[in-house]
C-alpha cells in the first residue's frame, strides 16, 4: 500500500510560497473589485433604466 505519512506538497521541490501568496492576493483583489464593479453597474442600471 502507499505510504501516506508525508504530505506531498510539503516535500516537493520548487514550491514558491511567496509567488503563491502574491497570486492569491491578486486573485482576491480581482474578485473583490470585480464584484464591486458589477454591483455598481447593476445599481446604475436600476437608477437610469427605470
Amino acid at each position: 500500500m502507499a505510504d501516506h505519512r508525508e504530505v506531498a506538497y510539503t516535500t516537493a521541490d520548487g514550491n514558491d510560497y511567496v509567488a503563491h501568496e502574491q497570486t492569491y492576493e491578486g486573485f482576491i483583489k480581482l474578485v473583490k473589485y470585480g464584484t464591486a464593479s458589477v454591483a455598481l453597474i447593476v445599481i446604475l442600471m436600476a437608477i437610469f433604466l427605470t
